[in-house]
């Protein structure tokens, strides 16, 4: 018996009480010291606690790199891009104890959804009015909260329907889309950055024939309501710390007037105003899309009756991006002209083609259209030998100049 107590004793942690209130007072204050400890319960934001089993190994050093780059021009970040990821990670409060906290993972991992599962983005497009099946597309989307807003935009731009302008102003033709971009990308950044990241359900993104509808895990925090963010409000943020960095990087506004520019910017374009309302657990956004009567010129697609020139375009760019047909987009296909375009009087660097296109994710514009425009040779390198170099810039073909006053012939028509 003195073996065994002597043996319990050193597990133990004793404590005197007077009755049976205190002892449940005692008993559940050391409970509550366990789980803190063992981090089965929080007092701070989910997305400042720790990250189970993630190292430093998962972090990419790349995209590091390249937040670092954009924040620094965007927001003049203090920052260079050559500081190592443990020092950028601290400076940002990525670290917890010295460990990855989710923030870091969901920002600049490597394979983010290893860790958390569901911070995926599912995007479908329905051509009715309610969610039936077969879904006619349907696209699960993982990466870091960055790479998840660049291709969820890119998905719903790329369905939705597009008038093209003329050249009478400029070597470019105006493109004008039926939801005001900058709308559509404020929508699905609130859903990325303010879901709630302990839920088990992704961010849906759903384009039906008369609207685009958002949903994302969790309400709204208090005292904000659906009906508060119509009216200037404060800022408050769901993840803090992921909020941070995507301001930095100009994917977010600090001062709660990112609604307020959507709304403004639907009815610019002569469209209602954006919805908003919470049900079941979820943040509903929905943004109308005009009456398809209203604008019999803007089509969803390539016109059947195309000419020969057309359709040996079309298939000429699908074979350059390693796509099939059906893939090639009219957003796909005016990306494309912008990249050649920007390189049409001289050779530019990857930075200034990206910045033409207007997109933002480094790597997704590199392997998306750069290189395939390169291995098909419509670019072709500044410095072949040696295509990492800061100084590698990329000019147009004869090959890709052929195609490019092709598009620009058919633009004027």
């Amino acid at each position: 018996m003195r073996t065994l107590i002597n043996k319990a004793g050193a597990q133990l942690i004793r404590r005197r009480f007077t009755g049976i209130a205190d002892l449940t007072a005692t008993l559940y204050a050391s409970l509550v010291e366990h789980l803190e400890r063992t981090g089965r319960l929080r007092s701070r934001p989910f997305d400042a606690a720790a990250c189970p089993d993630a190292t430093l190994a998962d972090i990419a050093e790349d995209k590091v790199k390249w937040f670092l780059g954009i924040a620094g021009r965007e927001r003049q970040y203090p920052l260079r891009e050559d500081t190592p990821p443990a020092e950028a990670l601290a400076h940002l409060n990525l670290l917890d104890a010295g460990q990855l906290t989710h923030a870091a993972v969901l920002l600049f991992g490597r394979q983010p959804q290893r860790f958390l599962l569901t911070s995926e983005v599912k995007c479908m497009h329905f051509h009715g009015t309610e969610v039936g099946k077969p879904i006619p597309s349907y696209q699960i989307y993982k990466g870091t909260v960055f790479e998840l807003v660049d291709q969820a935009v890119d998905f719903v731009m790329s369905k939705i329907t597009r008038a093209v302008g003329t050249r009478a102003l400029g070597p470019q033709a105006p493109v004008e889309y039926e939801l005001p971009r900058e709308a559509v990308a404020e929508a699905i950044v609130n859903a990325v950055a303010h879901r709630d990241y302990t839920s088990n359900a992704s961010v849906q993104v759903m384009l039906f024939a008369d609207r685009l509808e958002l949903w994302n895990p969790g309400e709204l925090p208090p005292p904000l309501t659906p009906e508060s963010l119509r009216a200037p409000h404060a800022s408050i943020p769901r993840n803090p710390l992921i909020a941070d960095p995507m301001f930095l990087a100009r994917y977010a506004e600090k001062a709660g007037s990112g609604i307020l520019d959507m709304i403004a910017r639907c009815k610019q374009a002569g469209l209602p105003a954006p919805e908003f309302r919470q049900e079941s657990g979820q943040f509903v956004q929905r943004l109308r899309r005009p009456n398809p009567a209203v604008t019999p010129q803007v089509t969803p697609q390539v016109d059947s009756g195309r000419n020969l020139l057309k359709e040996q375009t079309l298939e000429e760019l699908a074979s350059a991006l390693g796509l099939s047909t059906a893939q090639v987009t009219p957003q796909v296909t005016t990306q494309v002209e912008k990249v050649l375009g920007a390189t049409a009087n001289e050779a530019r660097s990857r930075e200034e083609l990206q910045t033409a296109t207007g997109m933002i994710d480094r790597e997704h514009f590199r392997k998306t259209y750069v290189e395939p425009l390169v291995t098909s040779g419509w670019l072709e390198r500044t410095i072949p030998d040696k295509p990492t170099s800061r100084l590698q810039k990329y000019r147009l073909t004869a090959k890709g100049r052929d195609w490019l006053v092709g598009a620009m012939k058919r633009g004027a028509k």
